[in-house]
């Protein structure tokens, strides 16, 4: 019998939205509106594994994709998750913040206008209070 097991991280239970996190989903979905877009659907499993790359950041004291293909094969495997891309940021202290600097740039902007389904977002503190964050958007 062949393994066919696919490299995955351990997908947690998802942690109760913050209010900055419940902020950040309703200002990227009132942009998607305006831009004639569907909405997007948070999706628990998707927070799951964007809080797993959050807290890594803060862990290594570095903001990056590091590993991103682990979490898109996770959604795959999790959540049924056909296209799988993320935005990552730290250092802003709000969601207006934050959503604005994604919007600014080219590469996040596309993110956030892209063909998905789902999405979710982490958004943590380290020690200092300083925020990081990871946004995952999924086509199902």
């Amino acid at each position: 019998m062949e393994d066919n097991a696919v490299n995955t991280i351990e997908v947690p239970v998802a942690p109760q939205a913050k209010l900055i996190e419940i902020e950040i989903m309703e200002l990227i979905n009132a942009y998607r509106i305006n831009e004639g877009l569907n909405s997007l659907q948070n999706h628990d499993t998707v927070k799951a594994v964007a809080s797993t790359h959050t807290e890594y950041m803060i862990e290594v004291d570095h903001v990056s994709h590091d590993n991103f293909f682990l979490r898109q094969q996770s959604l795959q495997a999790y959540a049924s998750a056909n296209l799988v891309s993320e935005n990552v940021a730290y250092g802003f202290n709000s969601a207006e913040s934050v959503v604005n600097a994604w919007l600014n740039s080219p590469g996040h902007r596309d993110n956030i206008k892209g063909d998905y389904t789902d999405f979710d977002v982490s958004a943590e503190q380290d020690e200092n209070g300083k925020w990081y964050f990871t946004n995952m958007f999924i086509k199902r």
